[in-house]
């Protein structure tokens, strides 16, 4: 975490210095929103419901095994779902491009290869949202697509906005950058369908369970292990994430010896960044190993991750998503 972002969950003077920017900042958001729903900036809709899964503060929050739990819902309710996602990292000469089984995060995107490997449905990334979800549904058949983050991309329109909030951090000191994490006023999460909170230690409606049972092996995947196993052991344990602290946490609640390495999100890992200079285990988040299988070695393992949400979230997601009038 650099001073800055310290400063937006930590009291800091340089936040009043920042002030000034971030009222600049609210005024062109709120501008810039204005002017999307007088049809002043064009925006455009898809042939089938989209379904946004976002947040309004910078960082992770869980969006990831959302859109995850996400899908398989709409797949269990008989629905054909598909993703799209801007493919942050992803530095493929063409978009939007198709994800595939061959894809590499350096192509597409380290979130978008976990995410079509987890979900198993189409997938298509592209910094152009609009762009994206044309070519998903002329190369499938989709009945509903979920935005992998792009709460904010408000060329295309939406049917249903869910945001996933960190339920630690929570919005820090409430400043929108740069003073502070928000990307958006609060105000703007009284027009969203549903909130979720990621670990929240106080009772909410819809509160997500990030759960770690097994470690896979990143130089033989057919390897892996309960992580109850690595009780009482020293581990280093890696994260290019979001929040960091989240999954060095979960690795100490696991009772193990944990030397934390934080990385910046979505960091290119080389294999020096992984060199200790010791034998011992290296644990980290299934989000960093797909850019770290080419150079894997034994004593390097991924911990997979799952959600669960409390609540009847699926239900009314589900009543609302069929309550569409493009549905069908």
């Amino acid at each position: 975490m650099t001073g800055l972002e310290r400063s937006w969950y930590q009291p800091q003077p340089i936040r009043w210095l920042l002030a000034p920017l971030s009222w600049l900042y609210r005024a062109i958001i709120a501008l810039r929103y204005y002017m999307y729903q007088r049809g002043l900036f064009k925006s455009s809709s898809l042939s089938v419901p989209v379904i946004i899964v976002g947040n309004i503060t910078v960082g992770g929050t869980g969006k990831t095994p959302t859109v995850i739990w996400l899908a398989k819902q709409l797949k269990q309710a008989g629905y054909k779902p598909g993703i799209i996602s801007r493919g942050y990292g992803g530095k493929a000469a063409e978009q939007p491009i198709i994800v595939s089984e061959a894809s590499i995060a350096s192509d597409v995107g380290d979130e978008p290869v976990i995410i079509h490997r987890q979900a198993a449905c189409p997938m298509v990334v592209g910094s152009k949202r609009v762009a994206a979800g044309q070519m998903l549904l002329t190369n499938y058949d989709c009945d509903v697509i979920i935005s992998d983050d792009g709460l904010q991309h408000y060329a295309l329109n939406r049917d249903i906005e869910i945001v996933v909030i960190d339920g630690q951090r929570g919005f820090g000191n409430q400043y929108c950058l740069p003073a502070g994490p928000l990307r958006e006023p609060l105000s703007r999460l009284e027009q969203v369908h549903f909130i979720i909170h990621n670990g929240s230690p106080t009772a909410v409606q819809y509160n997500m369970t990030l759960t770690q049972q097994q470690a896979v092996n990143l130089s033989d995947p057919k390897i892996s292990k309960p992580l109850a196993e690595f009780e009482q052991t020293e581990v280093h344990a890696v994260a290019g994430i979001g929040n960091p602290q989240r999954f060095f946490d979960q690795l100490i609640t696991q009772k193990m010896i944990v030397t934390p390495h934080p990385f910046a999100d979505h960091h290119p890992f080389e294999p020096s960044d992984l060199d200790f200079g010791d034998q011992k285990q290296i644990l980290m988040t299934e989000k960093d190993a797909v850019k770290c299988h080419h150079f894997a070695h034994k004593n390097m393992w991924y911990v997979p991750i799952e959600a669960t949400i409390s609540g009847k979230l699926s239900k009314y997601l589900l009543d609302t998503l069929a309550g569409l009038s493009r549905h069908g």
